[in-house]
């Protein structure tokens, strides 16, 4: 289930409904699609396209997209830290960013002209768009693994246009899971009661 955080305000949302209410007025949606036996682990892009196509089409009609189709990243994708280092700074596109996440897990820093800085984290069944011309960057999280159906407007898909007052270096880049612990130096060695 997804998560927001708005740091400067020392806020976390989890509720469905809560993080819907706060992500309207950006212009975001969030669904929370079923993820429970609808794929097998060694699903095929093609089979999960088809798996989800009553979503996807769904998806075209309301926001005129034209394609669909599955990134799947791992620690073993040649070219992983490149491709991430394209995502990883503040951007914009010139049309909607749209994921459906399957499996793994990622962090959106979302920075609307109209409010502070957020950040979501998607995992698997969560659906998220980032509005046309809206600041954000992406960072996986500590697995580095994620599977996600994308939807375009251009079947060429989209660039991303650089800040060039960028935010992003002030935000931290990390998504806590309930299995990660972080790294000793990370943590504080005193105790405050």
């Amino acid at each position: 289930m997804a998560t927001i955080t708005i740091a400067e305000q020392d806020r976390k949302l989890e509720d469905p409904q809560e993080i819907l209410e706060f992500v309207r007025p950006f212009g975001i949606w969030y669904e929370k699609w079923d993820v429970d036996g609808r794929i097998g682990a060694d699903a095929t892009n093609e089979e999960i396209l088809s798996a989800y196509e009553p979503e996807i089409e769904r998806l075209k009609q309301q926001g005129g997209f034209q394609t669909a189709d599955v990134i799947n990243v791992n620690p073993d994708t040649p070219g992983l830290d490149e491709m991430l280092a394209k995502f990883d700074k503040e951007h914009t596109h010139s049309e909607d960013e749209v994921r459906f996440t399957i499996e793994g897990r990622g962090l959106f820093h979302i920075h609307p002209d109209n409010g502070p800085v957020f950040s979501v984290t998607v995992e698997s069944g969560d659906l998220i768009n980032v509005p046309e011309g809206t600041r954000h960057w992406f960072n996986l999280c500590e697995n580095r693994s994620i599977r996600c159906i994308r939807l375009f407007k251009e079947k060429t898909g989209w660039a991303a246009h650089y800040i060039d007052d960028a935010v992003h270096e002030q935000h931290a880049a990390v998504c806590w899971g309930p299995d990660y612990l972080p790294p000793a130096e990370d943590l504080d060695s005193v105790v405050k009661v």
